[in-house]
């Protein structure tokens, strides 16, 4: 079940407090089109003012009407062309008032796009900034979830409410010297009559809010099932292990919880309306009998009758406008508090680091590594010691959970030491720049990326300064041993993979490993190259032939390879078995053998095997 809205520190402060957001969401506007909003505040100047303008010429009109009906003839005429020509004003006004509205409207359709990718866009570009724990906390995961289904829309809305309210306050200060005439006290009545659907509105826009919040979590379970249900990569074992009832009845599930708050909340804040309204509308009809009455005891003129009719009807739709808007404000600023929590989120300060160690061809270090993933108890490695140098190859073995793959994070800085420290060439990881340090890194996970791009894309992908460098594909292709079927493609490089655009050509599981394995190849300034279970696809020669290759041209690089079959780690210089994070043995494939140890045991059940 989800549970039930609370108090929270951060959503339950006053309006005043909540609104600090407002200024942000207009520099944001002012930052997307700076044009567009000096017109879109030109437009809402003309349509504020002019409704009061309509008003009184709809009184001249009525005034002239009235005078021609009680006057001779020579007289008539001069009224009834007056008449006409406040007709006429009144035409150029309702003309004008309807080109400033189609104006905002087409100024606020085109901002709402810009807004849109402009915010997108600081919410990918934080991304980048974030370390992977970030997208491994499911909470943070949530805070972007929730960045991403609304924020995106919410900027360009406070601000078009800040404008409705410039505009219903210059229409209600126009509206307030005419009906001042009246009486003052009509304009004490005109504004309290709002007031009532005011405090529904705020009140019910703070429940939606938290609903929204505290319902992250099961709107993420509800995407995550849809993709199960509906991708490509996961409708196989969907179908073949006939999952597809169960996770429709659990997505119907959540739906259900979810659309029963939905409901209501909506029934409660459309019953609330109704009765405040009630209030708000008897207000509205008592004025129009005064003004009525007034009219019938001679106090006011029909003229004048039609328009404080007008005048106060409209009054109040600007007060009513104006108070939903500020309670619309407070809603919007609580669902930009996401956007900027989640762009506000701390990150590792980046600083400009050196681009060489004090010690050239010294390699890589690992000198009494530890490492705890966040909110674990336990370490997922512990005090680990290495030493790869410059055109030495290092395997490394073990179960899975042992450790092997967190070590590879930590050299490429996707995490950091819990303790110890990890030198390149003499110098810690963290004092490197960054860019220089990922340029000489080739890597390819186990959980590599089958990008829908073509060919080509897929393997320029391993060296962003020579993405679409055709030559450096075919190289990176030949070295990665994955030319034998590109070449047998329809339209070699320039073929579409993967089946999610048109004409896409999906691989085999060893193809994409050989694309995966070019992609590594494809930077060639990388003297490290890590290989991550990098042939779990592939049958047994094919991956005999990888590892031949790999060797030949890795002769002046450090390599690190991971894999489960010891055929292949044999040809290392040096092999290290890792159990519960800790080195337990370390040594050639021989000295590991002679010592008839975990290695050994495991080697011989695997070479078991293939006899």
């Amino acid at each position: 079940m989800i549970p039930a809205a609370k108090p929270n520190n951060n959503v339950d402060k006053n309006m005043l407090g909540v609104f600090r957001y407002s200024q942000r969401a207009i520099e944001l506007v002012w930052q997307t089109s700076p044009a567009l909003t000096i017109g879109l505040a030109i437009a809402t100047l003309i349509a504020g003012i002019l409704p009061a303008a309509m008003a009184y010429v709809g009184q001249l009109i009525v005034d002239a009407v009235m005078s021609a009906m009680h006057t001779y003839k020579e007289s008539q005429i001069i009224h009834y062309q007056a008449a006409f020509n406040y007709v006429l004003l009144e035409g150029v006004l309702v003309l004008t008032i309807a080109g400033a509205q189609r104006s905002i409207t087409a100024q606020q359709a085109i901002l709402r796009t810009l807004l849109g990718q402009k915010v997108n866009m600081l919410i990918l570009e934080k991304a980048q900034t974030l370390t992977l724990a970030h997208f491994e906390d499911s909470e943070f995961y949530d805070k972007l979830v929730r960045a991403r289904r609304e924020a995106s829309s919410r900027p360009l809305a406070l601000v078009n409410k800040t404008f409705s309210i410039i505009q219903n306050t210059i229409s209600l200060a126009s509206f307030a010297v005419l009906l001042w005439q009246f009486s003052p006290w009509a304009l004490l009545i005109l504004i309290l009559g709002a007031f009532p659907s005011f405090i529904a509105e705020a009140k019910f826009s703070s429940d939606a809010f938290m609903m929204f919040r505290w319902r992250s979590p099961e709107v993420r379970q509800q995407n995550y099932l849809e993709t199960l249900l509906a991708r490509e990569d996961n409708i196989k074992e969907v179908r073949l292990y006939q999952l597809g009832e169960r996770f429709l009845k659990q997505y119907g599930s959540i739906f259900a919880v979810l659309f029963k708050e939905t409901r209501q909340l909506i029934l409660r804040r459309e019953t609330w309306g109704f009765v405040l309204g009630i209030i708000s509308t008897l207000v509205f009809y008592g004025a129009y009998a005064w003004i009525v009455s007034d009219t019938i005891i001679g106090a006011i003129s029909l003229g004048q009758m039609t328009m404080y009719l007008l005048l106060f009807k409209q009054g109040q739709g600007s007060v009513s406008a104006s108070l939903t808007a500020i309670s619309g404000m407070y809603e919007d600023n609580l669902y930009l508090s996401n956007l900027y929590e989640y762009l506000e989120q701390p990150t590792n300060q980046r600083y400009q680091g050196l681009q060489a160690g004090p010690t050239p061809n010294d390699g890589i270090r690992f000198e009494n590594v530890s490492f705890q993933y966040p909110g674990s108890h336990q370490f997922a490695l512990l005090n680990i010691n290495l030493h790869i140098r410059p055109g030495h190859s290092l395997a490394i073995v073990g179960e899975n959970g042992s450790g092997k793959t967190t070590l590879i994070k930590l050299l490429t800085r996707l995490y950091e030491p819990s303790k110890g420290r990890i030198l390149l060439d003499g110098l810690d990881l963290n004092q490197w720049d960054e860019a220089t340090l990922l340029q000489r890194i080739g890597v390819i996970f186990q959980d590599f990326v089958r990008y829908q791009f073509t060919v080509g894309e897929n393997i320029g992908a391993g060296d962003n300064e020579h993405f679409n460098n055709e030559t450096g594909w075919q190289m990176a292709a030949e070295l990665g041993k994955a030319t034998d079927f590109i070449n047998q493609l329809d339209k070699g490089y320039q073929t579409q993979l993967g089946r999610w655009f048109k004409d896409g050509q999906e691989l085999s599981g060893g193809q994409w490993q050989k694309i995966a394995l070019a992609r590594a190849f494809m930077r060639k300034s990388a003297d490290i190259l890590v290989l991550d279970e990098p042939t779990a696809a592939m049958d047994a020669q094919a991956e005999a032939s990888i590892f031949q290759h790999f060797q030949e041209h890795t002769k002046n690089k450090m390599a690190i390879l991971i894999s489960h079959r010891f055929s292949t780690v044999r040809l290392a210089n040096e092999i290290i078995l890792i159990e519960h994070g800790q080195i337990k043995e370390r040594g050639t494939h021989q000295s590991l053998l002679e010592q008839q140890g975990r290695y050994a045991h495991l080697f011989t059940l695997q070479a078991q095997g293939y006899q």
